[in-house]
């Protein structure tokens, strides 16, 4: 894995990132459509992560 895909993002840098609020982005990962880990207390998510919900976004859009 590069060291770019290994970069762990916080809930509001992803939130900023796709332009969605907190609670969106918690649903988003309670309903396992973005992947996250946690590091003691604090939840984040990968780059890798962030890069495969985007695909799929685009994937889902591009079918319609």
């Amino acid at each position: 894995m590069t060291a770019s895909l290994a970069r762990l993002h916080s809930i509001p840098a992803v939130q900023e990132r796709l332009g969605v609020g907190r609670t969106a982005i918690f649903g988003l990962i309670n309903s396992g459509a973005l992947r996250s880990v946690k590091v003691g207390k604090r939840r984040l998510i990968s780059e890798a992560a962030i890069c495969e919900f985007i695909d799929q976004l685009e994937g889902r859009t591009g079918a319609a």
